[in-house]
């Protein structure tokens, strides 16, 4: 059966291809056949056909200086890139740090604020008390004979009141000299008006016959003319 010629090809082998990429590499001529096909009426028989190789040139891609320019543009590029993310890497970090400190520092305030406000009020000591006897009074009145630096001594005290009033801080004198002068001696080491008004010990009672008063003013008394209480052995 004959066959119905046809226009041209009626059949090609397919042409080989290469990748740009690897014609570039390569930098060698791609070759490709094409066959002729087979034709009954003229009883020819398919023959192949080299094609001639095509040159490929470095234009296409730029030239080398270019190339190369381009690639320093790049590793410049990245260079910057990689500096930048380093900058921004150890701003992030020291920022971090820097809320850390703060956050430290504030944390420990709040918790030095919470210790002080915790921290237990001490309440003031409580005064010191006395008993209401001769005991008691010479007591007292050394306590506050020390506080203003006035000497004396509870023995010394103790012997000059025995003496002048044997511990009645309501005694008086009335036969006496200053008794015949109108100021008779009062209290427990008899002081007479004037030299207690005199010799008050600030803090003490105004009374001449308050024990406590009565003997821190007789001793301020004694200590500017005889030193002290415990120099006095007899009427003074």
């Amino acid at each position: 059966m004959m066959r119905s010629p046809i226009s041209g090809y009626s059949r090609l082998t397919k042409i080989q291809k290469f990748t740009t990429a690897g014609i570039a590499a390569a930098g060698v001529a791609a070759l490709t056949f094409a066959a002729i096909p087979d034709s009954s009426d003229t009883g020819t028989s398919a023959q192949s056909i080299a094609v001639k190789p095509v040159a490929w040139s470095g234009e296409a891609f730029g030239t080398q200086e270019q190339q190369e320019h381009l690639g320093k543009q790049a590793e410049t590029a990245a260079k910057q890139a990689k500096a930048e993310a380093e900058a921004k890497k150890k701003a992030d970090a020291d920022a971090a740090a820097a809320k850390a400190k703060a956050d430290k520092e504030r944390a420990d305030k709040e918790a030095a604020s919470r210790s002080a406000e915790r921290k237990p009020v001490q309440a003031a000591p409580a005064p010191k008390t006395y008993a209401n006897n001769l005991d008691g009074w010479i007591k007292e009145a050394l306590d506050i004979m020390k506080a203003k630096g006035i000497p004396g001594s509870y023995n010394g005290i103790y012997r000059n009141i025995m003496r002048e009033s044997t511990g009645n801080p309501n005694a008086i004198n009335n036969w006496d000299s200053n008794a015949a002068k109108g100021i008779p001696s009062k209290g427990l080491l008899q002081v007479i008006d004037p030299t207690f008004k005199a010799y008050h010990v600030e803090g003490t009672s105004w009374n001449i016959y308050d024990p406590v008063a009565n003997i821190t003013a007789a001793c301020n008394y004694a200590a500017k003319v005889y030193g002290s209480m415990d120099n006095v052995n007899s009427a003074y």
